[in-house]
């Protein structure tokens, strides 16, 4: 049994720590002339094609399943894939790929903020307190002292990445357990990619990018590098890893897992691209993630496993991105 657990944790944080370098592979190729969409397009793409026969193999011939969530397909693939992803790699033009991240964690409190509007379920003490703290972090991490250099475009990417990450999390919440996660996750990944790619050729979202050689980590490298590591190891090993994780943990403890993704992605974008928050900013990124951890450990306290039950098809492990 602690085997299993412990194999479950670490299957949780390979998926945190895959997750992570999403930021840092994409900075490459918007630097070498790659618009946010067109990254976006190439990552989630590849990554539905390579799981597309794992999901078609998980439904088992269950069509009716696909036919009867493809609204929620549809949806997950434009909010929590689309947009949230979108937003994100337009941040980090703009901002270190850490301070955008903890910029999109702040959907979590975005859904208790729609949970109480929306379905009059007002937040508890713990949640409450989680949701002041990851507040007050904010203000550190936007730096408003003026220490840092302060860019209010990247702010509201980083902002309208939440929205994308809250939607993805309130869509979790009412998926069919009967609907496999590797087939919601492939399906959403080609209805983002799709989405993305015919609105760009309406020409109403830049689609442009180059083939030739990007840098990464300071050195230079063929466009093929971070197209692999965004699609292959930020989208696909990270999604399988997450999945598997959560069948063994749960979707409440994996995701509380999860949250040290932000701390991974600080850590990769200090090695590969020599940034790190300033001594404010990481103070307040440890109160926003201080906070979403309370947020999710109230949720632990509110909704506790009850031994004996089969463990439920797992949800997606807390990215759309």
């Amino acid at each position: 049994m602690h085997s299993r657990s412990a194999a479950g944790i670490g299957l949780a944080l390979l998926a945190a720590v895959t997750f992570a370098t999403s930021g840092t592979f994409a900075r490459s190729l918007i630097e070498a002339g790659w618009s946010a969409e067109s990254a976006v397009i190439a990552r989630v793409g590849v990554a539905a094609l390579v799981l597309a026969i794992p999901a078609l193999l998980s439904l088992r011939g269950r069509w009716d399943v696909l036919r009867s969530n493809a609204t929620a397909i549809g949806l997950f693939g434009l909010l929590g894939v689309g947009l949230a992803q979108v937003c994100f790699f337009n941040a980090v033009r703009y901002l270190p790929v850490g301070v955008a991240l903890l910029l999109e964690y702040l959907g979590i409190i975005l859904v208790v903020a729609w949970m109480w509007l929306r379905h009059g379920q007002p937040p508890r003490r713990l949640t409450v307190a989680g949701s002041v703290a990851a507040l007050v972090g904010l203000a550190f991490v936007l730096d408003l002292a003026g220490t840092a250099d302060f860019h209010p475009v990247g702010v509201l990417w980083g902002l309208g990445a939440a929205f994308g990450l809250a939607g993805y999390f309130v869509l979790a919440g009412r998926v069919d357990p009967r609907l496999p996660s590797v087939a919601m996750a492939s399906g959403g990944m080609a209805v983002g990619a799709a989405m993305l790619l015919l609105i760009g050729l309406t020409g109403l979202l830049p689609l442009h990018a180059t083939f030739g050689e990007v840098t990464f980590a300071g050195q230079p490298t063929s466009w093929l590098v971070p197209i692999a590591g965004l699609s292959l190891v930020a989208a696909v090993i990270a999604y399988l890893a997450g999945i598997a994780g959560t069948r063994i943990l749960g979707p409440r403890l994996s995701s509380f897992l999860g949250l040290t993704e932000v701390l991974f992605a600080v850590l990769i974008a200090w090695l590969f691209l020599n940034e790190l928050p300033t001594g404010w900013q990481l103070f307040g990124g440890a109160l926003i993630v201080a906070g979403v951890a309370l947020v999710r450990l109230d949720e632990l306290r509110g909704s506790p496993a009850t031994p004996g039950q089969p463990t439920p098809e797992p949800e997606l492990a807390l990215d759309g991105r």
